[in-house]
């Protein structure tokens, strides 16, 4: 499962044919983070600052989204978390430049980024939700994430013992539609990873030198 991205570069948004937004972003983003979001209104597509995390509208923690990144499609219609969102059709797409996931070398967790092949950015599957949390509107959203154990790209993620997960990239094509389908519909784009498409590289996180 995904807890750590790269989103879409301010500069690189014209290769989705999309305006800038007008908010502003970490390049690196975790749980709990702000980060861009594409949504359709009444088949507008507009952009949203969402944290990155699902908050239900039942919850008024910022800190419930370290628990709700990803939504497995499997339970996504029936957990309380992400009954609502799904209820609704709240579909969105998170504009990515890479994801990030564990792969274990030798025992050991090694940071490695996932990303397409031709180096342009790409749109992963989401739900959104909106909450009220001290008297503000916040929004948020989660991934969702497919079975990917007999996927011979995405089963070389996470530990050896647990259960191989994947995103759903939504390819250019097929991204109004999923922004606007109803969810007796949305698992026809429940895409596996396309894996002529993408690669993986190793990347280490940045260390932090204190100047003394």
């Amino acid at each position: 499962m995904c807890a750590n991205y790269e989103p879409i570069s301010k500069d690189r948004v014209h290769l989705l044919d999309l305006l800038e937004p007008t908010f502003d972003y970490k390049d690196d983003v975790y749980p709990g983070y702000d980060c861009p979001l594409i949504f359709s209104n009444n088949g507008k597509i507009e952009w949203r600052q969402v944290k990155f995390g699902l908050i239900p509208k039942w919850k008024h923690d910022l800190k419930y989204s370290r628990f709700t990144y990803n939504a497995r499609t499997e339970t996504v219609a029936t957990l309380p978390s992400f009954s609502h969102a799904w209820a609704k059709s709240q579909f969105a797409l998170i504009p990515v430049e890479k994801i990030y996931e564990p792969r274990y070398v030798n025992g050991k967790a090694e940071r490695w980024g996932i990303f397409r092949e031709d180096g342009l950015p790409f749109t992963v599957a989401g739900i959104y939700e909106s909450t009220m949390i001290e008297g503000q509107q916040v929004r948020s959203m989660s991934m969702l994430t497919i079975n990917a154990t007999n996927h011979p790209f995405m089963n070389q993620f996470h530990k050896p013992e647990d259960e191989k997960r994947s995103i759903i990239v939504i390819p250019e094509e097929y991204r109004n539609d999923w922004l606007n389908c109803k969810k007796e519909d949305a698992d026809q784009f429940f895409f596996e990873m396309p894996i002529s498409e993408f690669t993986a590289a190793y990347f280490p996180k940045s260390k932090i030198i204190l100047k003394g």
